[in-house]
């Protein structure tokens, strides 16, 4: 099984798991919201009631004895109680999502020194290494660096095609929650294109061997597809002009 196929395989429970836990937090929040309608309905009675009884002499002005009933203070714990399992359930959510990143990180490790190893093995045997069919052959005596990104698409691909549906299912479900989970950025994430964001989607790389930048996002390059034979971001292609007309 290749590395994309075992993370799929790994993927495919997550949009349930994600959408039952989704929905789970979608009950509690309406009976949350139910149960503090009840409250306050229930603790402004209260308060009219002190108010009247106050002004009718029939109980004292003093604030120690004042207080909610115990009907009352038991929906205000049972609130709490739900809201403390809301946020366990996003957390678990998130926890979730970040080890499946995690995973494929590895994955992505791994399938570069898999690669680097076939290389190595292929250029002590004077025979030239095998390559995807929707991996670019990269020029002759490109760093091995240089041979690692080129397969980067090929495998980032393969891995956003096996998230797509996640993605999708769960996205649908936390707007249904009408609530916003604030998750952080691993500040370790490398970042690529023009616009310095970490990959996402899918991505191209730039043929110019001294590209500092070397990998963009399709949107932010104006393309909506592999582009046949080389390709060269902005950047490269003004300093290859300028070269020209010196």
């Amino acid at each position: 099984m290749s590395i994309s196929e075992e993370f799929q395989a790994n993927i495919e429970a997550l949009p349930n798991i994600l959408q039952r836990k989704y929905a789970l937090l979608r009950d509690l929040d309406k009976s949350l919201q139910e149960i503090q309608r009840q409250n306050e309905q229930r603790c402004e009675q209260e308060i009219d009631d002190m108010k009247r009884g106050i002004k009718s002499g029939n109980i004292t002005p003093n604030s120690s004895l004042l207080k909610f009933s115990d009907d009352a203070l038991d929906e205000q714990k049972h609130a709490i109680r739900i809201a403390d399992e809301k946020v366990a359930l996003a957390v678990q959510a998130y926890d979730l999502v970040d080890a499946h990143i995690q995973q494929l990180d590895q994955y992505l490790k791994k399938f570069d020194e898999d690669l680097r190893r076939e290389r190595d093995t292929m250029a002590a045997s004077g025979t030239s290494p095998t390559l995807d069919n929707n991996v670019k052959a990269g020029r002759s005596g490109e760093t091995s660096n240089r041979g690692r990104k080129k397969t980067r698409l090929a495998t980032a691909t393969a891995a956003a095609s096996a998230s797509a549906t996640a993605a999708a299912a769960a996205a649908t479900a936390a707007n249904s929650t009408s609530m916003e989970l604030d998750l952080p950025v691993d500040p370790n994430e490398p970042t690529y294109c023009f616009c310095n964001q970490v990959s996402y989607g899918e991505m191209v790389a730039c043929d110019n061997p001294d590209c500092k930048i070397e990998w963009f996002h399709y949107g932010c390059v104006g393309l909506k597809e592999q582009p046949k034979g080389k390709w060269y971001c902005s950047d490269c292609v003004g300093t290859q002009r300028r070269r020209k007309t010196r």
